[in-house]
């Protein structure tokens, strides 16, 4: 015989005696069971983070489209505002004969002079004076 000593299993195969016997399938020990059991409520966790990721991020976006449109919006009311005043304003007699004037119309029975170099003239005034 050798130097460890060798015991015949049941199915005629030698074995060494010093060698612990084989855990039965299905029981695994207390500290392995624990650590089984944190990687599993890891693995929900990022499971649960990855699922809620998409709409988060489309909640997130969409709100600040909204923030974005809601600012439009208020700009757009206030030159509303300003565009219908310019509106009434131009309305009035008074202002269609300043535009009138302004683009060279005259009413009937009034005589149009043109005035040329005027820029010149007060340049000249301001030199002098």
């Amino acid at each position: 015989m050798s130097a460890s000593r060798r015991v015949r299993s049941a199915r005629g195969t030698p074995r060494a005696a010093s060698r612990p016997k084989p855990r039965k399938h299905g029981r695994l020990g207390p500290q392995r069971t624990a650590v089984l059991l944190r990687w599993c409520v890891v693995g929900v966790l990022g499971l649960v983070g990855l699922l809620y990721y998409r709409p988060l991020a489309n909640y997130f976006e969409t709100r600040t489209t909204l923030i974005q449109r809601q600012d439009e919006v208020q700009q757009l009311r206030v030159e509303r505002e300003r565009l219908e005043a310019r509106l009434v304003r131009s309305s009035t007699v008074e202002a269609l004969s300043r535009e009138a004037r302004r683009l060279g119309l005259v009413r009937e029975g009034e005589r149009l002079f043109i005035v040329k170099g005027i820029p010149l003239w007060r340049r000249s005034i301001h030199l002098d004076g």
